[in-house]
């Protein structure tokens, strides 16, 4: 029995280690993959899986209803995918590095705004600015990095990333302490500092792409990358990247709008659960701020659970099918907390949405990668976010004003779950796409 197992082990650890250290060394796009999920993981922790316990504690302490705190959430998100072609832009011309430290910043400056507001004005502005901060200093520059320094490794590598943002959610219950203990805008002051203190270390070594230093995408000979030799040695470089599409070729393909739109309804679900979870399960149900806390701890480990699996067999499944059963799940599990009579139900939905968050999000931009190429990635994705942060946008205060109107989040949840089982089509239609014929040789500069 021994002897059969050990050969099985080492050979994960031997493919393990060809992975991480594919040279001799540990491949420098493992670095960025650890920056990327630490910039993930402070975004989480210190606002965007806390932010439905800011907003209890706000609404206690104003008296503002649940659709106009949402509505700040919304009006945020909005921001963000207004913002999207620009930063994608910038990205793609200046690198993640100086784009994540001003966000960074800007996040931080904004966290301890924060302790300060005394109107909903007040809270609409600093949230706005918070979430430009952390839209700059987070997803999209992170993705954009990671895309570019992998392609056989690309979906454990956005899976590994975004278990930093996981890893926050399972820790919210700190941030959450800290605001019961000290309240919450000594909390925010304290969020906000360190922040700032983070945000140069963890930007260090957001190089933008392999070439940069010499590398290959994972670190191994790629079929789109050769070596030239000249006086300082061998020095990567690409060498094909005629399949790759260009910004304007990939708006210019339906898969591009079904993608958007199918990740704009997974995002229905994700903003309202984001925004009104702690308050359905502390207000609604009944149950101490310190359990809904551990609420939003279990969905966010169970996404782990999802990323972690993901990171296994995302490279070898068919991310299509993939994500359309993922959206499935999500409908399913919000149909399990729209009518939650019980803990039980409402553990099961942090099940069921967790694992299908966790699963389809790296899906959803290896996919991007696999059909549009990454030689635009950054300008593609920020496209794509003025559709998507519409679903971001709407999905919050769709919810906070039904339960506004209704008195329970039953009616709004059940139809944004409806919603989401129907954004499956759309994946269903988002077929690889064919490069379209070029004027111009794709080699050959005019």
């Amino acid at each position: 029995m021994t002897k059969s197992v050990l050969p099985v082990g080492s050979s994960v650890l031997q493919r393990l280690n060809r992975t991480l250290r594919p040279q001799g060394h540990v491949f420098r796009g493992w670095w960025v993959v650890g920056s990327g999920g630490l910039a993930n993981f402070f975004g989480a922790i210190l606002f965007m899986q806390a932010f439905g316990a800011y907003v209890l504690l706000i609404e206690d302490e104003f008296g503002w209803s649940k659709a106009a705190l949402a509505g700040a959430f919304a009006l945020a998100r909005l921001e963000s995918g207004l913002l999207g072609p620009l930063q994608g832009w910038m990205i793609d011309r200046f690198g993640p590095r100086v784009i994540m430290r001003c966000g960074l910043v800007i996040f931080g400056l904004g966290m301890i705004a924060l302790s300060q507001i005394a109107s909903i004005w007040d809270f609409y502005i600093v949230v706005f600015a918070i979430a430009l901060g952390n839209s700059l200093g987070g997803f999209l520059s992170v993705t954009v990095a990671l895309v570019n320094w992998f392609n056989r490794h690309r979906a454990k590598a956005l899976a590994v990333a975004q278990l930093g943002f996981s890893l926050g959610g399972v820790l919210v219950p700190i941030t959450i302490f800290a605001m019961e203990t000290f309240g919450w805008r000594a909390t925010a002051i304290a969020s906000g500092i360190i922040i700032l203190l983070v945000a140069w270390p963890v930007t260090q070594v957001m190089h933008h792409r392999p070439e940069e230093l010499g590398e290959t995408r994972d670190g191994l000979p790629d079929v789109e990358f050769r070596t030239r030799s000249d006086a300082e040695g061998k020095v990567a470089r690409p060498i094909d990247r005629s399949w790759e599409f260009t910004a304007r070729e990939a708006l210019r393909t339906s898969s591009f709008w079904w993608i958007s739109l199918g990740h704009a309804t997974s995002l229905l679900v994700v903003g309202a659960v984001m925004v009104h979870l702690v308050l359905h399960v502390h207000g609604s149900l009944g149950y101490s701020l310190g359990t809904a806390g551990l609420i939003v701890a279990l969905v966010t480990f169970m996404q782990i659970v999802g990323q972690v699996g993901i990171t296994i067999v995302g490279d070898r499944v068919n991310k299509q099918v993939t994500v359309v059963i993922c959206m499935g799940v999500h409908a399913a599990g919000l149909l399990l907390l729209a009518y939650a009579e019980n803990m039980a139900m409402v553990i099961g939905f942090a099940v069921l949405h967790g694992i299908a968050w966790g699963v389809r999000g790296p899906l959803m931009q290896a996919l991007r990668a696999d059909y549009f190429g990454t030689a635009s990635f950054g300008t593609i994705m920020g496209w794509s976010s003025l559709v998507v942060m519409v679903g971001m946008s709407i999905g919050p205060i769709f919810a906070g004003w039904m339960a506004d109107h209704t008195g329970s989040y039953t009616a709004g949840f059940a139809v944004l779950s409806a919603a989401a089982l129907f954004g499956s089509v759309f994946f269903v239609l988002a077929k690889k796409p064919m490069l379209p014929e070029r004027g111009t040789a794709p080699n050959k500069k005019a």
